[in-house]
């Protein structure tokens, strides 16, 4: 069995593309994952040997608000708490870093969303918020 080992250093932009599509998130444009990767505030990679198997990132402007981005772990290694150790690693970190009454948002892709209510977030919806996206194709 090989180590599984953590960095929080961004992993390659190809890297990253292949680990979203694998996980069955939507795919992003090299030029966009490299310009995204170099600008995310912290990033948590998760590698079987050199292989990456697990991320997320930290995005946002360093004082009011933060969003948890990007969180995928490729399938075969998924339901063995990477997805968790990877939440743990970022909300920690601003627990730590980020100032009093900062705003952290996450967008949940179907049913990942019961393990972000165990770090404590909430449906906007919930309390009188909405959330609303655009697309650029």
């Amino acid at each position: 069995m090989l180590k599984i080992t953590l960095s929080y250093n961004a992993p390659e932009p190809e890297a990253f593309i292949d680990l979203r599509v694998r996980a069955g998130l939507s795919t992003k444009s090299l030029e966009g994952a490299t310009i995204g990767l170099k600008n995310s505030y912290h990033s948590v990679a998760l590698y079987e040997d050199k292989k990456l198997i697990g991320f997320g990132r930290i995005i946002g402007d360093g004082g009011t608000v933060f969003q948890i981005t990007d969180v995928a772990v490729s399938p075969e290694h998924q339901g063995r708490g990477y997805g968790k150790r990877i939440l743990t690693e970022l909300t920690d970190y601003l627990k730590e870093h980020a100032p009093k009454y900062a705003y952290i948002s996450l967008i949940a892709d179907g049913p990942a969303d019961q393990l972000y209510e165990q770090f404590g977030f909430k449906n906007v919806g919930d309390h009188g918020s909405k959330g609303v996206y655009m697309w650029l194709k």
